[in-house]
């Protein structure tokens, strides 16, 4: 049986009450402008869930390295999950090993292949059709095996379908390794770009076998894959990227095409550390970023939810207290105004300017005083989901 969120940050609050004086628990609130109507629309779409008249909601999470770790992602999956006692929806998956990158542990991803790293973040290197993901894995080998295990979880246990997307690149064929028995129905889809396999059951896992058949055109572009569970649920897909910024996702020209295929419901947006962190920042620029991601989100989802996480508090080489994402809260607190979104003040909870120094000294933050360790993450993750169920409740008319 799922534990009731709501349960798990009041025995966290009363487990830390007296060691961490400097969150302001008061302050773990869902933050709404004069207009609330997209979020409230979303919660309307959890009972409906519930009621079966629809079978899912999508959520996708955009952040940088805090976000592509899992930690926090992962207390948010298990939360919209609970929320009805959910067992489908599905999530998005990256394989972030194969590249040789830090991965959440929900799933395993392997393969025998060598393969090249790219991302929209670091200009070295950035490609050409990245995707929503802002992530792809390249190879050229002539036969390459790879794959990925739902691990056990509580959030996504199995699936029943899975959308691989890649470069159609005739050069190269991949198919589902035959020896695995499964059967299964496939549809291309070139204009969001990926493959659709559609099994007959429930699995945890799949292994493809990719084949070079010619030198012509190099390279097969792996972006990611969508794990889908045709039970209801919540749909997560968490889209962290060590290193990015807000106008990171701006420069990934497949976002749209690629985003399509999984519209938002709701997107939560926890970008900014590394924009704070350049010696250049600018609020007029964090906001016009911003602004032009809302747009492509609005694009592909014009009734799409937003909650935007403020900048947590952060240092400058480990020296010097940053004080940029005081000028960056102020453009999302703006937002919740500007563009009908919800906000939560994760700069205002977590104790506010220099806070992350006491969130290392008790043993919550690394010592670059920048990022979390698990145990920190996990804290303010589930802070924040309480925040969120806290609202859905006030606001479900079954809860009433």
């Amino acid at each position: 049986m799922i534990v009731c969120m709501i349960c798990l940050i009041m025995q966290s609050k009363s487990c830390f009450a007296q060691n961490l004086p400097f969150i302001k628990y008061d302050k773990s609130n869902l933050i709404y402008g004069t207009d609330s109507t997209p979020m409230m629309n979303f919660f309307k779409k959890i009972d409906e869930i519930k009621e079966g008249k629809r079978k899912r909601v999508n959520v996708v999470h955009y952040g940088g390295s805090h976000i592509q770790a899992g930690f926090w992602t992962e207390v948010l999956m298990d939360g919209f999950q609970s929320l009805g006692n959910f067992q489908g929806g599905g999530a998005f998956i990256f394989p972030f090993k194969i590249v040789k990158a830090n991965s959440p542990h929900f799933f395993q991803e392997y393969s025998n292949g060598k393969w090249i790293r790219k991302r929209c973040a670091i200009n070295r290197e950035m490609c050409e059709n990245l995707g929503m993901a802002g992530m792809a894995a390249i190879t050229n080998d002539s036969s390459n095996v790879f794959g990925f295990k739902l691990m056990p979880n509580n959030h996504h246990k199995n699936f029943n379908s899975v959308k691989v997307y890649h470069n159609f690149n005739p050069n190269f064929e991949f198919s589902i390794n035959q020896q695995s028995g499964l059967n299964f129905v496939r549809k291309e889809n070139l204009i969001s770009g990926y493959s659709e396999f559609i099994f007959e059951s429930f699995i945890d896992s799949i292994e493809f076998i990719l084949l070079r058949k010619d030198t012509l055109i190099k390279d097969f572009m792996l972006k990611g894959f969508s794990v889908e569970n045709s039970n209801p649920g919540v749909y997560f897909a968490s889209m962290g990227v060590n290193g990015a910024s807000t106008s990171s996702f701006l420069r990934c020209n497949q976002f749209l095409q690629e985003l399509s295929s999984i519209p938002p419901d709701l997107v939560i947006f926890s970008l900014g550390v590394n924009d704070t962190h350049d010696p250049n920042f600018s609020r007029e620029r964090f906001k016009q970023n911003y602004d032009s991601i809302i747009r492509l989100i609005r694009e592909v989802s014009p009734d799409c939810a937003i909650l935007f996480t403020t900048v947590t508090d952060n240092y400058i080489n480990r020296k010097t207290g940053n004080k940029r994402p005081i000028a960056a809260r102020e453009v999302i607190l703006e937002y919740t105004k500007t563009h009908q979104a919800a906000a939560y003040d994760l700069y205002e909870v977590m104790g506010g300017y220099k806070s992350i120094l006491k969130w290392q000294q008790a043993g919550l933050a690394a010592k670059d005083r920048v990022h979390f360790n698990g145990r920190g993450y996990k804290l303010f993750a589930g802070m924040m989901f309480g925040a969120i169920e806290k609202s859905y409740k006030n606001n479900s008319k079954l809860i009433q």
